[in-house]
């Protein structure tokens, strides 16, 4: 492999694991805001005292995956520097401001209303601490609209001119309502509310699959996950099927190649993408029917009685990450040769890399992958042991232990 096919596989590889904590990002973020919602319009004490520790029990889930997602997105944006300067050479101009708002909403304004909603427990009112979770979801979708800007200007260049083989910003309004970034958005957003409803549903159905004496506890959360993953079904279905024939004007060889013609299988080098969209596909149809057949059992309350049925919930948790993957390759790797999609080849985007420093770029493939590796493994192992805990194991909230009276001193005549 030379140099360009190893920055191509650092990047992908780097990427999609980031991406796995996003999505999980913006799927609970949402419904963590729903149940401290609900608990601050609560009147009764002890209704409010028990959304409040699901509010608490997830947000401490959230809290996990948002704090490594962050370190994970740090490491992926150094290789735009390190791996493909051609890319801001020709399209700095463009990709430069979005890149850099989300940058700022995420590590600004997004942290900024983390943190006061973290330490806010007990410290600020109802009403002004639930506003803040609303304000971190809010600020993740504005973080993610930024990267789909820059993204969307690669997949379908618009809103600018080229002078002297460098674009220069024409049509802001253009580039920021690009089709392809708004439409990608819309499915983006179906695709984390699945996937936030089913993991949510997906650990309340773990535990009444072992009969966990906290039914109360997780009975709601098992119904809004249900209902949200069930709500957002039809629209991940609706928002992809536009998408994909948007992909088929923009980037006629990516459909041509899932079609199987003989202009695609000439002209589309990773042929191969057919495999991830089918599967993604084929994902997609669980998705839609599953969460739906589950609405149809909440109301018998058979998810909490039934355990095969609670278990075949939690194994649907892992099949939003599996399809939204398969989804990004395709997004992703079906418009090579192009990484500005019929301007800007990869190829030329790629950093100048002599011969003799093949070595270093396969040296930084193996340190980021295995550094985003590491995270996505903590994440998951961290996440997994605080779910499995429950109620009695959560600690964002939690009210300081009273520091112990000091031993009195005793004198001896």
């Amino acid at each position: 492999m030379d140099a360009i096919d190893l920055s191509r596989l650092q990047f992908a590889l780097t990427t999609g694991i980031h991406w796995l904590f996003v999505l999980l990002t913006l799927g609970l973020a949402p419904l963590v805001a729903v149940l401290h919602t609900a608990s601050a319009a609560a009147s009764d004490p002890e209704r409010r005292a028990r959304r409040e520790l699901q509010a608490r029990f997830w947000g401490q889930l959230y809290v996990v995956n948002y704090a490594l997602g962050i370190v994970s997105g740090l490491v992926m944006e150094f290789q735009l520097g390190l791996n493909w300067s051609g890319l801001g050479e020709y399209a700095g101009n463009i990709v430069g401001a979005p890149v850099a708002l989300e940058g700022m909403v995420a590590f600004f304004a997004e942290s900024t209303f983390l943190g006061l909603w973290i330490f806010g427990w007990g410290r600020l009112g109802p009403r002004l601490h639930a506003a803040l979770i609303w304000l971190v979801a809010l600020t993740a979708y504005a973080s993610a609209y930024f990267i789909l800007v820059a993204n969307g200007f690669m997949q379908h260049p618009v809103g600018h001119e080229v002078r002297g083989g460098t674009a220069y910003l024409a049509d802001l309004g253009a580039v920021m309502a690009n089709p392809n970034a708004l439409v990608a958005l819309g499915h983006v957003t179906a695709a984390a509310l699945v996937t936030g409803g089913l993991a949510m549903a997906g650990v309340a159905a773990y535990h009444f699959a072992r009969r966990t004496p906290h039914t109360a506890f997780f009975r709601a959360p098992l119904r809004l996950g249900v209902v949200v993953a069930a709500l957002a079904c039809y629209p991940l279905y609706a928002v992809g099927d536009v998408q994909f024939r948007g992909i088929a004007e923009q980037q006629p060889l990516k459909t041509a190649v899932l079609e199987g013609g003989a202009e695609g299988a000439a002209h589309a080098p990773p042929a191969w993408i057919a495999v991830p969209a089918e599967t993604m596909v084929a994902l997609g149809w669980v998705l839609f029917f599953a969460p739906l057949i589950a609405l149809v059992l909440l109301p018998r309350d058979l998810l909490v009685r039934t355990r095969p049925l609670a278990w075949a919930v939690v194994a649907l948790v892992p099949l939003p990450f599996i399809a939204s993957v398969c989804g990004w390759l395709f997004r992703e790797a079906g418009r090579q040769p192009w990484l500005v999609y019929g301007e800007l080849a990869v190829t030329d985007a790629a950093s100048p890399v002599p011969a003799a420093a093949v070595a270093a770029v396969a040296a930084s493939l193996v340190l980021f992958t295995g550094v985003l590796g590491a995270l996505a493994a903590a994440d998951w192992v961290i996440i997994a042991r605080l779910a499995h805990r429950g109620p009695d194991g959560v600690r964002l909230g939690a009210p300081e232990p009273e520091p112990a009276p000091a031993p009195h001193s005793v004198r001896t005549p």
